[in-house]
């Protein structure tokens, strides 16, 4: 008697995944266990609060809190906070010292990547003119108009709060069309052979580039990419790959124009970029972020992810009829991932549900579905003449943000979820 071919292959992949189900099951006795003695749960400063921690596998987000320090960052935090110091004198012996690392002319450390573009567009439209950067966000007789390559995007209003004029196009090649003589600035996310057009297009015209690559770390070389290519002004998150504190960013190019930036920023007072304070102890945090960064064997980093989301992969194949690969995105979030699929229309069970189940729990697991419980549902990004998105037909889960062990945790629970809306569907 023949087995068909769909069961050879589950009970491959049973067998594939046995040594990671008899460690799901010693970890199931020990927690059992610990419960009968009476371990009390771990608590923390979250918990004692009443609020629930997170098994992060969807990424940098931020409402997710972005990703986890370094250690070298949290150390250098700390130290940071044991004195007082000027905050331009810092800012601007951090520049020099990113000049050191990326190649770029100098820099510095802003309120997450968002206030790097406010920071930018200030210096764009203000300069470091004490009357322009007390008269903005009021524009009145300065250039401002900011193109928008690529169209709205659900950051904008970081470039808008400065008082500058978006203006929209949707190619690098409306781009020269759409430069006049108020032009302050191009802002673009674009990379490759697009960034490349914008850019030469931008050197043509004499008009400062903003790149916005806030998860663009890693890899760690861009930083130093961007430098290379002369690039007016680039951007990263410092709370995405980078791993420094949640509430930095950096902001990197030209020095006249980074002087500028700082001029529009905090501590400067009456400067329309006050608000977004970074301390110190960030300004410390995201150098030493970077600076760890590029002494890391990224090669070694990827397999450690790679590995953890294997694991996952290898417990929910066990479900027959669920199909899985690992990839790495291009275009940001560049760690690798693990794509989860089945037939949610035979199942009755579709990716929205797989996620509130997830979310539900104890732990809460977080993955990437359709949803972004963070926007602003009025948002519209990009061209506003394209299609609809359809609702993925899978989950995605994330390597960087899952701690060493939390895949276990992951790939059991998932494993069961699956399970279940499976044999749901065929009763």
């Amino acid at each position: 008697m023949r087995v068909p071919n769909s069961s050879r292959r589950s009970f491959m992949k049973l067998l594939a995944a046995a040594p990671l189900l008899s460690q799901v099951a010693a970890r199931e006795l020990y927690a059992q266990a610990a419960t009968a003695i009476g371990k009390p749960p771990q608590q923390n400063v979250y918990t004692r609060l009443g609020v629930k921690t997170v098994i992060n596998c969807r990424g940098t987000w931020t409402y997710l809190s972005g990703s986890l320090e370094f250690p070298e960052v949290r150390q250098a935090q700390v130290e940071a906070a044991h004195h007082f110091v000027n905050l331009f004198e810092l800012q601007r012996a951090a520049g020099r010292r990113l000049a050191e690392l990326t190649g770029a002319e100098s820099g510095i450390v802003t309120s997450g990547a968002a206030g790097a573009m406010s920071a930018a567009t200030a210096a764009c439209i203000a300069g470091s003119d004490d009357k322009s950067i007390w008269q903005l966000p009021d524009t009145s007789g300065l250039k401002h108009e900011v193109i928008m390559v690529g169209g709205r995007s659900a950051f904008d209003s970081a470039i808008r709060l400065v008082g500058a004029k978006l203006v929209l196009v949707y190619s690098p090649e409306e781009l020269a069309s759409a430069i006049n003589e108020n032009t302050a600035m191009i802002y673009t996310t674009d990379l490759g052979e697009k960034l490349e057009r914008e850019l030469a297009v931008a050197k043509e015209a004499k008009i400062p580039l903003l790149l916005d690559d806030a998860a663009g770390i890693p890899p760690a070389d861009n930083a130093r990419l961007y430098a290379q290519m002369g690039i007016d002004l680039y951007c990263f998150s410092g709370g995405k790959g980078l791993c420094g504190p949640q509430c930095s960013g950096l902001l990197l190019g030209r020095k006249d124009l980074i002087e500028s930036a700082l001029m529009n920023c905090n501590p400067r007072e009456g400067a329309v970029c006050r608000p977004m304070k970074v301390g110190k102890e960030e300004i410390i945090g995201c150098l030493t972020a970077l600076e760890t960064w590029l002494k890391l064997d990224e090669k070694k980093l990827y397999a450690e992810w790679n590995a953890r989301v294997n694991r996952i992969r290898k417990l929910v194949e066990t479900v027959s009829e669920v199909k899985t690969d690992i990839y790495v995105p291009q275009d940001g979030n560049r760690y690798p991932t693990l794509r989860v699929s089945w037939d949610t229309q035979a199942w009755g069970f579709s990716v929205s549900d797989c996620v509130e189940q997830l979310r539900a729990g104890n732990p809460v697991i977080e993955v990437l579905g359709a949803d972004n419980p963070s926007l602003v549902k009025a948002v519209r990004e990009g061209n506003p003449n394209r299609k609809e998105r359809k609702e993925p037909d899978r989950i995605e889960l994330v390597s960087m943000t899952l701690k060493p062990g939390e895949e276990w945790i992951v790939g059991q629970r998932l494993r069961a979820v699956l399970r279940a809306a499976q044999k749901k569907s065929a009763a």
